[in-house]
């Protein structure tokens, strides 16, 4: 039995996930202040495009597709499924540390659970040393950056580029595999 081309393109599970997230960026986001969060939806862009980029032909971590391969897969989550998280999560930051420790490990476990999901079914995958408790490492340095990029945008900068000068150096990436 052949699977028509169009049900496989909705069975692609970034596909799937940047609709997840469309949607409820669409119900829950604060569209009426996109122009706030724009400056942080290009900075969570931009970082991804960077590590993208950088580690091209030597990838800590991947989405994999095999309707859309990697670099639709990666288009494709993080044009949607990133600008929609932070629709989603800049709006709702409560006040408060331990309310907003909560927001973070509450967001963290949402994108840890999704990528475990996507590496059970195969719609990604680890590299060179990187692993899930990386990842969920990563995220809990990558939500409140976003915060951070929000509040003071200069200082997120800095801060991430010395981490993923780290993330480099740590993980041995080799400048011949950047792009």
């Amino acid at each position: 039995m052949q699977i028509d081309s169009s049900l496989l393109i909705l069975l692609d599970f970034q596909i799937i996930m940047a609709i997840i997230f469309i949607i409820a960026a669409w119900r829950w986001g604060d569209w009426r202040n996109w122009k706030l969060y724009y400056p942080t939806i290009l900075f969570f862009i931009v970082g991804n495009f960077s590590y993208t980029l950088l580690t091209y032909n030597y990838p800590l971590w991947q989405f994999e597709s095999p309707l859309l391969k990697t670099t639709g897969s990666n288009f494709i989550t993080i044009l949607f499924a990133f600008s929609a998280t932070i629709l989603l999560f800049l709006p709702y930051y409560p006040k408060g540390k331990v309310k907003q420790i909560v927001y973070i490990l509450i967001w963290v476990f949402i994108y840890t659970i999704i990528e475990r999901v996507s590496l059970l079914l195969g719609f990604f995958s680890h590299h060179h040393g990187w692993s899930i408790w990386w990842s969920l490492l990563f995220n809990l340095f990558m939500f409140p950056l976003l915060w951070l990029h929000y509040n003071k945008p200069l200082l997120a900068w800095l801060i991430s580029i010395i981490v993923a000068i780290i993330i480099i150096v740590y993980f041995k990436v080799p400048f011949s595999s950047m792009k």
